[in-house]
């Protein structure tokens, strides 16, 4: 994800590529690397983008460290648009209160059709009785549910409270029926290689069904959320989750 980030910040003409940062190519050119037609060479850590006068840092690492990243980020006063999941409630206060200097945009996934299809869930959620979500990723995606497919469940279960109760009274394989998200609503991971980025939206009452999809069949899906948070990070005070806002939705 990294180099896509890398190519598109390029291709764009409204924004500079002036860092990038890799402890495993540190020292080499990113034309060495991936191709980009730059002199740029890899940092070892984030440290560096305060030297190269970075305003927005763009991060697609894991969990743990991206936490560290941000904590740098923030103390240096430099935006941040991230694309890592599986944040935990207490890393999510801890943002809250260190961007003050700086503001943040973390969104579980940067596709604008996939925050559509969060969207539409939200807003046909309380006319059916069932709902549940297949998510399907990528074979080296290390947190199940996929932090899309949590942040569709949020949406969905604020949206109605009322949901038709599993009627599944034995499995006949442990963990057959998904994980139970909020409000009951059932959630199932898939694992596949050749997948990048996949989700579907189930819902059903009285004599109907919906079903909402989106794939992404590239990583290059992801490039017009994330130019789209680069430029608009710097006003959106604090931590904003999600792209809804910067979409208007």
């Amino acid at each position: 994800m990294g180099s896509t980030v890398c190519q598109a910040v390029a291709d764009d003409p409204d924004v500079e590529l002036v860092a990038a940062v890799d402890p495993h190519y540190s020292g080499l050119d990113l034309r060495t690397v991936i191709g980009i037609d730059s002199e740029l060479k890899f940092s070892r850590d984030a440290a560096a983008m305060a030297a190269a006068g970075v305003d927005v840092a763009v991060d697609f690492t894991e969990r743990s460290a991206c936490c560290d990243t941000l904590g740098v980020l923030a103390a240096e006063g430099i935006h941040a648009v991230v694309g890592t999941t599986g944040f935990t409630d207490a890393d999510m206060e801890r943002f809250t209160a260190e961007f003050t200097r700086s503001n943040c945009v973390i969104a579980p996934n940067f596709a604008i059709g996939a925050v559509l299809m969060m969207h539409f869930a939200a807003l046909a959620a309380p006319y059916f009785e069932s709902a549940e979500i297949i998510e399907l990723h990528h074979e080296h995606k290390v947190d199940a549910p996929s932090g899309t497919a949590m942040l569709t469940l949020q949406r969905m279960a604020e949206a109605s409270g009322e949901w038709t109760a599993d009627p599944t009274t034995t499995e006949v394989v442990v963990g057959a029926r998904g994980g139970d998200g909020p409000s009951g609503i059932r959630v199932h991971s898939l694992r596949l290689k050749g997948l990048v980025a996949h989700q579907e939206v189930l819902l059903g009452t009285t004599g109907q069904t919906l079903s909402i999809r989106h794939d992404s069949i590239d990583r290059t899906s992801f490039m017009p959320g994330v130019l789209l948070a680069v430029k608009q990070v710097a006003d959106r005070p604090g931590v904003t989750v999600g792209l809804d806002a910067l979409l208007g939705l």
